[in-house]
């Protein structure tokens, strides 16, 4: 959602997940980290209601608002944030 409309780069998304994913005694395999995004935003993004879609930049990509699972996430994340109020 931070992203907007114009959405987020597969490499930096990756970085993202790398950065999460890293602590004091584990720090995982960039390459494999970013194949992951890779395949997980290919199989995400192929039709109209997936939850991933295309931005106007090449290589680019943003949550898909139509998406009724997209919307589902926002309203969770949504809850979750008034209840640390």
């Amino acid at each position: 959602m931070d992203v907007g409309v114009r959405g987020i780069s597969t490499k930096k998304l990756a970085k993202h997940v790398y950065n999460h994913f890293c602590t004091f005694f584990y720090q995982p395999d960039f390459n494999e980290v970013y194949r992951y995004v890779q395949q997980y935003i290919q199989r995400n993004s192929r039709s109209s209601q997936d939850i991933i879609e295309h931005a106007e930049r090449w290589g680019h990509y943003r949550l898909n608002t139509t998406s009724q699972a997209a919307r589902q996430l926002m309203i969770d994340f949504d809850f979750n944030s008034e209840e640390e109020q």
